[in-house]
C-alpha cells in the first residue's frame, strides 16, 4: 500500500485516539452523580478515562489492595520464580492477621493456588500475608515490592505499607490508579483473571462468597474485588464486557455493601450506553512504505508502536478525519522502532491527536554506489524542492 492510499483510509479509520473530552458536553447526557467520595469509568482496552470524580484523590483502599497482592503472585507465577502448587507453610504472623479470613491453620501447608482464591474470593487476609511472607519472607519486604510495582505500572497516587489494606497512615490510593491496576491484571494474565469471576470458594470445610454482589446481578460483570474498612467505607472495583467493549468501574467511599454495588451499576450502565470502542490496527502492523535514501532497500514499513484504539461517545466517529506525513528524506541507517512520521486525528480544524509513526524494521547503509547515486538526486531534489 502506498503513502498517499494510506492516507485515504486513514481518514476512514482512525478515528480512534481522542479523548471524549474534546466532543462538545451537549453531545451526550451527563455522567450520573454517585454517592461516593470518588469513582473513576475507564475502557480497558484504550486505556481512556470515561467518567471521572476526584479519580486522583488519596484515600485508604481497604481490601482493594489485595489485587496488588494478587497481581505480584501471579506475575511471580508467570516468571517462574513460585509455582502454583507449591506448598506455603503458615506463619503464626499470618494466622493472627485479623479482619475478613481464609481462615488457614498456623504449621500448615497449602498451595499458592489456594491462597490465590482465598485473596481474590475470600479476600483473606491471613491468606495475603501468607503469600507475601512466601514471596519476599517479610511483609515489610513484601511491600516494598509491592511500591516498586506501583512505580513500574505508573500508580502516581498510591503507596502501600501491607498486602491487606488494613488501617495505616501511609497506605493510600486513589479510583484512578486501581483502574489502572486492574486493566493490568485483565490483560496480563487472562487466565488467572478467571477466579475474579468465581461466586465462591470452599476451604477449611467453610464456603465463602464472592462479596462483589454484581457478579450475581449482571451475568456481565466477570471481577474484580471489594474492600470495607470504617476509615475506607465501601470500595469496589469491577469489569463487564457487552458486545465486546470491556469496562473498569471504579468506586470509592460509599456508605454500604448494597450502595456500592448499585453506584457501580450506574456507572457501568451508562458507559456501554453512551461510547463504543474499536480496534482498527495493531501494533506492528504494516500500514505503509515510506521511501529510503542510500539504504540496502529503497523502502522501509511504517506502522503504529501502540494499538490503533479508541473510546469515543457513539456516533462521533464519522466526524473524525486524519492524515499522515513521513519525515522527510528517510536516509539509512534506520533502526527498527525509529520514529518515521506523524498521524494527526482532527475534529474540524483542530488537532485532538497524534501518533508516532515508526519503522517496523531496519534499514542498513547500501553499498558505496547506491550512496553516492541517492546522493547525486538528494542534490538535485534539493535544488528544485
Amino acid at each position: 500500500m502506498n503513502i498517499t492510499t494510506f492516507a485515504k483510509r486513514l481518514c476512514l479509520l482512525v478515528p480512534l485516539l481522542l479523548s471524549p473530552a474534546a466532543f462538545a458536553v451537549e453531545m451526550m447526557p451527563s455522567p450520573p452523580q454517585l454517592a461516593a467520595k470518588a469513582y473513576v469509568l475507564m475502557d480497558a482496552s484504550s486505556g481512556n478515562v470515561l467518567v471521572e470524580n476526584n479519580g486522583d484523590q488519596r484515600l485508604p483502599p481497604a481490601s482493594l489492595t489485595k489485587l496488588m497482592t494478587a497481581y505480584i503472585a501471579t506475575l511471580e507465577i508467570r516468571r517462574g520464580q513460585i509455582g502454583e502448587s507449591d506448598p506455603v507453610t503458615v506463619s503464626e504472623n499470618a494466622w493472627r492477621t485479623g479482619g475478613s479470613r481464609m481462615f488457614i491453620k498456623v504449621g500448615t501447608q497449602v498451595t499458592v493456588s489456594d491462597l490465590l482464591h482465598g485473596i481474590i474470593i475470600q479476600s483473606g487476609n491471613d491468606a495475603s500475608v501468607a503469600v507475601a511472607e512466601h514471596i519476599a519472607g517479610s511483609e515489610d519486604a513484601f511491600a516494598d515490592l509491592m511500591n516498586k510495582t506501583v512505580a513500574d505500572l505508573g500508580m502516581t497516587n498510591t503507596h502501600f505499607m501491607n498486602p491487606t489494606g488494613l488501617p495505616n497512615p501511609e497506605h493510600y490510593s486513589s479510583a484512578h490508579d486501581m483502574a489502572v491496576l486492574a486493566r493490568a491484571i485483565i490483560h496480563e494474565d487472562p487466565a488467572h483473571y478467571a477466579i475474579y469471576s468465581q461466586k465462591e470458594f470452599f476451604w477449611n470445610g467453610i464456603k465463602q462468597p464472592n462479596r462483589n454482589l454484581l457478579l450475581w446481578r449482571d451475568k456481565t460483570v466477570d471481577g474484580l474485588k471489594t474492600g470495607h474498612t470504617d476509615e475506607a467505607g465501601y470500595c469496589m472495583v469491577s469489569s463487564a464486557v457487552r458486545d465486546g467493549m470491556r469496562l473498569i468501574a471504579v468506586v470509592f467511599g460509599t456508605n454500604s455493601e448494597v450502595a456500592r454495588a448499585a453506584e457501580t451499576q450506574k456507572l457501568l450502565t451508562y458507559g456501554f450506553r453512551f461510547f463504543e470502542t474499536q480496534t482498527f490496527y495493531q501494533k506492528g502492523a504494516e500500514l505503509a512504505q515510506a521511501p529510503v535514501w542510500k539504504g540496502s532497500t529503497n523502502q522501509v514499513k511504517a506502522g503504529l508502536a501502540e494499538d490503533l484504539t479508541m473510546t469515543l461517545p457513539k456516533g462521533q466517529l464519522k466526524k473524525l478525519a486524519a492524515s499522515m506525513t513521513m519525515n522527510p528524506q528517510l536516509v539509512a541507517p534506520i533502526a527498527k522502532g525509529d520514529v518515521i512520521g506523524k498521524v494527526e486525528v482532527k475534529l474540524d480544524d483542530k488537532v485532538v491527536h497524534s501518533a508516532d509513526l515508526i519503522a517496523l524494521d531496519g534499514v542498513e547503509e547500501g553499498g558505496i554506489f547506491r550512496r553516492m547515486w541517492d546522493s547525486i538526486r538528494l542534490f538535485f531534489y534539493g535544488l528544485f524542492n
